[in-house]
């Protein structure tokens, strides 16, 4: 039986990893985020499953990380601050837990052997210079939060070129589905129509995104764990195909056979600075689906029903009235 540690195991991605890697037999640990509460997000109702171990901790404690990296076989991580608008209130959280977090993790695959791989983003990227995006675009850090993702995955990068590290730094494009929080486009859009609100708020919805069904993206994840040509590698993922947020936002309507017209409302709050915002993001992902033969199974629109249908059973979960960067 392989065993894993998937760091961020409670989170969006990370519990959906977590659940398809128990169902296909891995023994897999799971790190959640420490809290007094002892709260295991994502996993909190996963039940009593033989092959699987939920621990409290965080990646930014090196020590911690050494003892749990300890007689794995492949370390997915997944553990990160992710949402951009809280990055400009709070840059160096960003630091440490994405990037100083990424080299303790580094660090310890590295002393015990053990393959890495680790989550990018397409955020790295910036606007595009031009599309589809390969993975010799330039990095443009156009927030705290994408300069903390490229810091991590120059350490990975850096730890293979100059140590040999086993490992794999893979770069989802956009990633939704249930589950992903309600900061979210989607499932901000789907929870506002759900509470019957005649204005919806939204931010710019000018910016072209590659979307990508969360179980596409775990599908990927094993896929660059189990094929030794990933190794070294950094690989994007994406369906290739480019939406505006105005594009999704009627898509949403029609799925959800909206009777009453719903005004669309700009929400300051939700716009990010003028040369903070990513316009343009299509993924190629040519060599990542050469080398594996991956592909997404579950597209846009099956994806939003998909979406729709988990919050029309969580409702209870968001908080529509409010906006949390």
């Amino acid at each position: 039986m392989k065993k894993v540690l998937i760091t961020g195991a409670g989170g969006f991605i990370g519990s959906h990893l977590t659940e398809e890697l128990i169902k296909r037999g891995y023994y897999v640990t799971a790190l959640v985020k420490y809290n007094s509460r002892s709260h295991f997000g994502f996993l909190e109702n996963i039940g009593n499953v033989k092959n699987l171990n939920i621990l409290l901790g965080d990646i930014t404690d090196q020590r911690m990380i050494n003892t749990l990296v300890k007689g794995k076989d492949v370390v997915f991580n997944l553990a990160a601050l992710i949402g951009i608008p809280y990055s400009y209130f709070a840059p160096e959280s960003y630091i440490k837990t994405n990037t100083m977090g990424t080299l303790n993790i580094a660090n310890a695959c590295l002393e015990q052997n053990i393959l890495l791989i680790q989550t990018s983003t397409s955020e790295v990227y910036g606007t595009a210079l031009y599309t589809p995006i390969d993975e010799n675009h330039l990095l443009q850090a156009q927030s705290p939060y994408a300069a903390s993702k490229i810091g991590a995955d120059k350490v990975v990068e850096s730890f293979i070129n100059s140590f040999g590290l086993k490992a794999v730094t893979l770069r989802p494009f956009n990633t939704f589905g249930p589950r992903q929080s309600s900061r979210a486009f989607i499932p901000s859009v789907i929870s506002q129509i759900l509470s019957k609100n005649t204005e919806i708020k939204v931010g710019n919805l000018e910016p072209i995104r590659d979307l990508n069904f969360v179980s596409n993206i775990v599908d990927a994840f094993v896929l660059a764990s189990e094929i030794e040509e990933c190794k070294g590698l950094t690989l994007n993922v994406g369906s290739g195909i480019g939406f505006s947020m105005k594009e999704v936002f009627d898509k949403i309507v029609k799925l959800m056979n909206v009777e009453k017209k719903v005004i669309i409302k700009q929400d300051l709050d939700r716009i990010r600075p003028e040369n903070s915002e990513v316009f343009n993001l299509i993924c190629n992902s040519n060599k990542f689906r050469k080398i594996t033969n991956w592909k997404p199974n579950i597209d846009l629109e099956e994806g939003i029903q998909k979406t729709i249908q988990y919050i029309i059973e969580n409702i209870n979960l968001y908080k529509t009235n409010t906006y949390n960067i």
